[in-house]
Formats: structure tokens, sequence, C-alpha cells
């Protein structure tokens, strides 16, 4: 019998296991449970699930391995957590702080290049994650798999080698925490995508490592024997035979100025540099060119699926990279390479080669491949690549042993885009393996096309290293297909949630994988994606409502008191605060927020000037059962409001420091009061109720009630652990304040005042070049004069000099140490300094501002006519919080409709007030 524990399990003769039933084989177990979906596929309930993939029985069926894998939503998975899972018990302790430190991990790992997909967050990032706020067994949901990685996290807790367990056991001492209880976690992965959620399944479920290798070398094999004669070249010297690696296309255009056709490799290729030139002559006619300049060429064909007349793009094959003699070696096609490329034209299309048409008019890339011709799936693939795949799909197809099936169409997969027109010739790169666009349809004027060993053979070697050093055991993950808007899970029944959701219009996933799911012909639902696409009808409050309902289940099945990593990867504002919004609203309160540094940047990220360069790592927490018991039983009380600040800020790190060798103290902006008000505010609006005290009440009873240390909140023993932090740790690094709004440049001069009382004249200098690049659109931020006017205090020269003031001259002027403060030498100094004031102060303050801000709303209620053009964000804040109050939602809705929608879309506070009166509007009616 095979070792069950080099590499991956193998596939063993003997009984098997399965949620508590036994299995005389594994062919048996896999039957029994084929049958039981067989029936519910039958069930036409079952089939109306949002978000059921489009595929025939047959079809779906054929992609899966029930009960651990359904390329459709797994009927199995409450099985599987009744059979696995701990029922949530409100007795048992459990506490975890969120994840503090920034984790910086490349792509580069083995077995994260193992399958490409669009978007993936290395598994070795989400490891750290998993063992922090999970112990062996529990169990991990990703509504949003995509590849699986959150999977392959969760089973190398149990799987990571000594080496690897040594390191991150070393930075977790140097951290000040206990050593991670190594062990496999269980995981459900689900995704709207059957492409998806297949590379997880083989990512995550056992096969026989040994196997597979030896089942890909004969594919590859048997395909040498049936096509290779394709794929021969004869070398220059006119008798060796060479073996073809990639042939290289170029597109044909047309001379906008003469009409004659143009081979664009042969005239705009720099035969030195490799590059396209910026410019260069016709020629026929000698006119200036550049690629701007050309005219399509579109040549009549017939469509071998339809017998149809085509148009299609204009290529012409320029160049053949082959192997002879040992060398890799190039030459222009010659008359035997045409006639071999005629020949292959005349061959009807392959059994398996999918035809079916791209859904073009709700794509948001259909109008960069339909004009070229390109709008049904066996269009990607010239008649010899279109062979190669055909037959390497049908030879992977008619593997005997489903397990290996799995995992050589996993295998072929990979070929898809690679072998298609889309992959581009890179001549400045060593390989042209997979050199197409992520994230794009996009047809280039230079095609290279690759030979399937070309792809193929290296990958083998690669999947097969990969997979023995990663161990996989049975009954661990269990994988479905659907919307994470409708989870089969019981409710509190999660340990912990990782996810990567899409975010915006960052990446359109249903189209892009439409090439490989109509291999399987197994279509992504794309209804219910989370996604913003004009062309779907989808815009931001579409984006925000799906995200809701999502987080709303994850919320449903996520046991109190657990906690959810949420990964964010959007450059836009407005994007960020749906993403907040949502979350709140689905009751989830936010901890944390970090960078994840991928290190290699998306196409994306490296071509857009403004993209973020660091994903966000969110922490979010669901409150424990006792809170949401406490306020249903005593309602929207202040007693209820500072039960859920004890309750928060027990969630919250007591010190956060810099990763690396040299440590810094870091400002948790989490434990400003600002901050917490504001987490505040958002539980008690998702509750239908608004917090019984006023921003100044509460910040004068928050520094009453808790202790207060640079600025931050705290328990009393977080104050003891932050203090023996602090004097260990003495350097310190403030969070960086951008001022955007008038709020943020408050919070500014506090932070500064706070450290050096200032005269206006003292200020100035250094507040000037915090405003303008960062200013929102539309935002007026009062003058530095109204600023201070309304939030601090000036010493006049009257009376004793405030000890906010004292503290600050005597300790760094030494002629004033020890005076006393009314000391005409300290007085002088003092005199017409800024500061900020105390508590009791700071509330007779705030009143004054929050009636002069209502003031100027009415004056934004009363405007006519068009939309306000500049507006005053602290004013429309605090006529939202008014009318909040007020239970006047009509007040808020026909306020919103006065400002410009993305002043709306880009304040959280603004956004969260305003869906929740649209909510509360459409319930009463």
């Amino acid at each position: 019998m095979n070792d069950l524990f080099d590499g991956q399990i193998a596939t063993v003769g003997g009984p098997v296991e399965c949620l508590g039933q036994t299995f005389p084989s594994e062919q048996a177990r896999r039957e029994h449970f084929i049958d039981i979906l067989r029936e519910r596929l039958r069930d036409p309930e079952f089939r109306k699930i949002e978000g059921f993939p489009i595929g025939m029985d047959a079809d779906i069926l054929a992609m899966s391995d029930p009960p651990y894998y359904t390329a459709c939503p797994n009927p199995f998975l409450e099985a599987f957590v009744a059979h696995y899972g701990r029922p949530y018990d409100p007795e048992l302790a459990y506490r975890r702080e969120p994840m503090t430190i920034d984790v910086s991990v490349g792509k580069t790992d083995p077995l994260y290049k193992a399958h490409g997909y669009h978007t993936k967050v290395p598994h070795l990032a989400i490891v750290p994650s998993i063992l922090h706020y999970t112990e062996p067994g529990d169990l991990v949901l990703d509504g949003f798999a995509g590849s699986g990685m959150t999977g392959v996290a969760a089973q190398w807790c149990g799987a990571a080698p000594a080496a690897y367990r040594h390191q991150l056991e070393g930075e977790w001492k140097s951290q000040g925490k206990e050593s991670p209880r190594w062990g496999a976690r269980r995981v459900i992965l689900n995704d709207l995508s059957p492409a998806a959620t297949f590379i997880a399944a083989n990512y995550n479920l056992p096969f026989d490592v040994g196997a597979f290798a030896a089942a890909g070398r004969q594919l590859l094999k048997e395909l040498e024997q049936e096509l290779g004669w394709m794929y021969e070249t004869l070398h220059t010297d006119g008798k060796t035979k060479g073996r073809i690696e990639y042939t290289v296309w170029s597109e044909v255009f047309a001379c906008p100025e003469c009409a004659g056709q143009i081979d664009f490799i042969a005239e705009a290729l720099d035969a030195e540099t490799k590059r396209v030139r910026d410019s260069f002559p016709c020629p026929h006619c000698g006119a200036d060119l550049n690629k701007d300049r050309l005219e399509r060429v579109l040549e009549s064909r017939i469509d071998p699926a339809t017998g149809e007349p085509w148009q299609r793009v204009k290529f012409r094959p320029a160049l053949i990279s082959y192997v002879a003699q040992g060398q890799r070696r190039e030459k222009r096609p010659d008359a035997q390479d045409l006639a071999v490329l005629e020949r292959i034209e005349a061959l009807p299309l392959p059994p398996r080669m999918p035809t079916v048409r791209f859904p073009i008019e709700a794509m948001y890339h259909g109008s960069r491949i339909a004009p070229k011709g390109f709008s049904n799936t066996h269009h990607f693939f010239l008649p010899r690549a279109g062979q190669a795949l055909g037959a390497l799909w049908r030879k992977a197809k008619d593997n005997p042993d489903d397990r290996i099936r799995e995992i050589l169409l996993f295998f072929v997969e990979q070929a898809i885009w690679g072998m298609s027109v889309l992959a581009r010739y890179a001549p400045t790169h060593f390989s042209q393996v997979n050199q197409y666009l992520n994230g794009v349809y996009y047809v280039a004027s230079q095609h290279s096309e690759c030979s399937p060993w070309y792809i193929l053979d290296g990958k083998l070697a690669r999947l097969t290293s990969a997979f023995r050093a990663y161990r996989t055991t049975p009954g661990t993950a269990f994988i479905g297909t659907g919307t994470a808007a409708r989870v089969p899970l019981s409710d509190n029944s999660i340990d912990y949630i990782f996810t990567d959701p899409p975010f915006g219009e960052n990446i359109y996933y249903a189209d892009l994988n439409f090439l490989v799911e109509s291999w399987h012909r197994v279509f992504t639902d794309a209804g219910p994606e989370a996604i913003i696409d004009r062309f779907k009808h989808k815009a931001l409050p579409e984006y925000q409502h799906l995200m809701q309902r999502c987080f709303a289940e994850y919320y449903r099945v996520l046991k109190p008191g657990r906690w959810m990593t949420v990964v964010f990867s959007n450059s836009k504002a407005a994007v960020w605060n749906a993403i907040q919004v949502a979350l709140q609203q689905a009751g989830f309160v936010v901890a944390e927020v970090t960078a994840l540094d991928k290190v290699q940047g998306s196409y994306r990220q490296v071509t857009s000037a403004t993209a973020m360069k660091q994903d966000l790592v969110i922490s979010a927490y669901k409150p424990n059962g006792g809170l949401e018991e406490r306020f249903n039983r005593n309602g929207a009380t202040p007693d209820s409001a500072w039960d859920f600040v004890r309750t928060h800020l027990r969630q919250l790190p007591s010190v956060k420091v810099t990763q690396g060798d040299f440590q810094e103290l870091v400002h948790n902006v989490e434990r400003d009061p600002r901050r917490i008000k504001d987490r505040l505010d958002a539980w008690f609006i998702r509750h239908d109720a608004m917090v019984p005290l006023s921003s100044p009440e509460f910040i004068a009873e928050l520094a009453a009630r808790f202790e207060m240390v640079d600025g931050m909140v705290f328990l009393p023993e977080q104050r003891v652990a932050y203090e023996q932090a602090r004097s260990r740790i003495p350097q310190s690094k403030q969070a960086e304040l951008f001022v955007s709004d008038e709020r943020s440049a408050i919070d500014w001069l506090t932070r500064f005042l706070l450290k050096r009382p200032a005269t206006r004249s003292e200020i100035l200098p250094d507040y000037m070049p915090q405003i303008g690049a960062a200013k929102k659109k539309g935002e007026i931020i009062p003058e530095l004069g109204q600023l201070l006017d309304d939030s601090f205090l000036c010493y006049d020269g009257a009376g004793e000099v405030p000890s906010q003031i004292h503290s600050y001259l005597s300790t760094n002027h030494k002629d004033l140490r020890g005076l006393a403060k009314d000391h005409p030498a300290l007085v002088a100094k003092a005199q017409d300094r800024w500061y900020v004031p105390d508590p009791n102060k700071a509330q007779d303050l705030e009143k004054k501002r929050e009636k002069a801000l209502l003031k100027e709303f009415a004056t934004y209620q009363a405007h006519t006519g068009r939309r306000l053009k500049e507006f005053r964000l602290e004013v429309l804040r605090a006529g939202f919080r008014a009318a909040w109050a007020a239970k006047d939602y009509r007040a808020i809705v026909a306020l919103a409709a006065k400002i410009p929608e993305e002043a709306l879309q880009e304040d959280e506070k603004l956004l969260l007030w305003y869906d929740q009166a649209l909510t509360r509007l459409e319930s009463e009616t």
C-alpha cells in the first residue's frame, strides 16, 4: 500500500469513511453520493437556488466529487458541519485580538503557482490569521473562495514543514505571542464560479501524486503520437527535423494612404530592441505610420462550427521558434510549414472543442473582441491549437480513474488561455508561456501560438513537486458553487471567516471565467455577482446591496464573538465606504485595518497611477450574544452605549508594534475617541436607534469612565500592558493623518496642539501644506481661524496660564521652569497660544459648534435649483445625525438628492445614514 503521508494521500483500496458512513471503496463512496446529487438536480426547487450554475445535469455531475465538491450549491454542507463542527457554546471562553502585524508574502511559492487565477491571496499570507483565530479542527469559511487558497492555508496549518513552523514561532515569540497550535483546520469553500471551485477542489482534495505524474506523462506522450506531426518543422539545413515550441503570428493591417497590406511584425518590430517602433514607413508608399494610423483588415472565412461566413482579423505566420539538434533556433515559415498549416485548417473541429457564443452584449470587454471577429469559444484558437487542446481535453476526460481525471483536467486547463489568441508574443521575455494580459480579453497584434509541450512539460514537473510537499486529508475541505448570499449552513456554526471578495469593478470574474467554463460546459450565473458593471446594469448601490447580503449571510453563520478577515483591494473611496457600510449594516464591528503586501502587483496595480499598491486587511467581529441580549433587554440607553464601548475595547489590541528588527510602538487609530464614537453610532443605527449621548457628552464621559493615554482609550488592564510596552519600546510611530475634510482638519489641529500649544502664526506654516491635494471635491474646509474658534481655546493673558500651555512651556523652556502659573514671564510667553480644552470646556464648545452647524444645514435644506456644488461635510453629518435622531428619514433622503452623488458615496457616515433612511422609508411603504 502507498504511504498515505508521502505528499497527497493516495487512492487506495479498502473501506472508506465519509460523513459517518463506511463504504467498501472510494468508487463506492463516490457512486453513492453521485446518486444523491443526481436526484437533487432533478428537483426543480433545488435548481431555483439563487446563483445556481448554468449547465446540464450530466456536466455538473462530471465536474463534481460529492460530498466533498459539487459544481452547484453543495447539499452536503450541513451534514459536514453536523459531523465535524462544534456547536456554539456561549459559556466557552474565547478571546482573540485582531491581527496587528502587516504580512508581506511573495507569490513565488510553488503551490501558489500550481494553477493561475485572476486574483489570489497567497496561502502563506492566510496561514498566520487562521492559526491566530482558530484551533485545530475549527471550521473556517470562505464564501468568495476563488481558487481555494483559504483551504490550502487551513490544511497547511497541519502540513507545514518544520522550517516554516520554526520561522513563524520565532516571529510570534518576538512579538510576545504564544506559539501557534499547529494542526489542520476544516474548511468550507464557496464561489459563484464553477471554474473557480473546480480549481479549489483540486487544490484541496487528496489524490495520488505519483499516479497523476504517470498519467500526465502518458497524456503528453499520446498527444505526441497523435498530433506530433503538426509541430514538426524542417531545420534550415534542409535535412533535420525540429520540434516547434511556438509560432509567432502577425496581424495584417492596411495603410491609410495607399491601402497596401502591412505585416505588423515585419514593419513595426525593431529587430534589435525587440520593441514596437513609435513610427515606421509604409513599405508600399513610404507614408509615416504608427499603430494608431493603421486600418484593421478583416478576412472572410467559413466558420468551422456553423459553415456560415465569418470575418476575423487577418493573421500571418511570421516566425517559428523550434528546437533542432539540441538547440533552440528561429526561422521564418517556409513552404512546407505553410502546407502543414493548410492541411490542419482543413480538418474538422475536434469533438471536444466548445463553440458556445460569448455574452458579448453583457461583457465589459466585449468591445475588445467582437469587432475583431472573436465571438465564440472556438474562435479563440487557431486551427492547430484547437486540435491540440481538443485532443488533450478528450484524453484527460477519458481517463478511467475519477480523481486522476479531475486533476488531469486541472492540469490541461492551464493551457487554455496560453494556447488561445489572447497569448501575446513578448520578444523581450525568455519564455512565451502564458503571456496574456491578466483580467482582460485582449487579442494583440502579435500572437505567440505555443505548442502544448512547451506549456505543459515544465508545468507537469512543477505540479508534481508542489503537491508532493503538501498534504491534504479526506473530509477536511468541502466545496460548493453558488452565491455567498445563500450558504446552506446553520446559524452560528462557523468559527472563523477569511474572505477576499470582488471589489467594485476591479475584475469581471464571470466574464473572464467564461472561456474555461465553456470547456466544462457549466457556466457562472452572473446575476448575483457582486461587482460594479455598467454592462450588467450594476452600479455602486447595487454592488453595496449585494455585498451587504453576503456579509449578512456571513454574520448569520459565524459564531458570536468570532472574527472575520476581509481583504480589500480598491483605490476608490466610494467602494471602500460601500464595503464598510455593508459590513456595519450586516452587524459586524470593524476593529482593525492593516496592510497585506502581495509583493508582486497585479496588472491593474502596476499600470494604474491611482491604484492601491497594498491590499487592506479588515478585521471585524460579530459581537457576542451577551451584548445583543443586554441591548434587546435594556434598549438604547446610556448604559447600553457604555456596554458596547467596554465590549469593543476588549476586542482591540492593547499594543501595536511595527514588524521587523527595529520595533516602534504604533498609535492605534481604533482607540481614538472619535473612531470609537463612529463604531458606536454604526452599531446603534444598525439597531434602528440613536446613541443617547451627544458627541460632547460622550467624549467628556469617555475620559471619566476609561483610561486615556497618548490620545487613546484603554480598559485599566490594557493601559498597564500598553505602558509596559511603552517603557520597553521608547520609539513611537504616529499614524499618518491626511487633511481631506473639516473633521480631519480638526483632528490634525488637535494632535498638533496637544504636543505644542501655539499661536496662529506658528500653526499656519505646518498646517497649510496639509490641505489641498487630499481635499475632497466640493468640500469646504473653513479657514484656520474659524476652525480654531469653533473647537479650541486661546489664552488671552487673563488669569492663570492653562495647565496644557504651562506643561509645554515649562518642559521646553528652561527659564520658565518652576514659575507660578500667574508669573508675568510665563503669562507673556503663553499669551495668544491656542490649546486643546479639557473635556468639560470642550463639551460647551462642541454644543456651540453643533448649533451653528445645524443652522447652516437649514440653509442647505432651503436650497432650490441645481445640486449644491460646495458644502461642508460636517454640516451634512450634523444635519443627517439630527434628522436620524428625530426619525425624519425623508429629510435625509431629500437633502441627499441636493448634493453630488460622489460626496454621498465617499463619506462613510453620510452613506450609512442615507442607506438606513432609505431602508426605513421602504419598510413604511
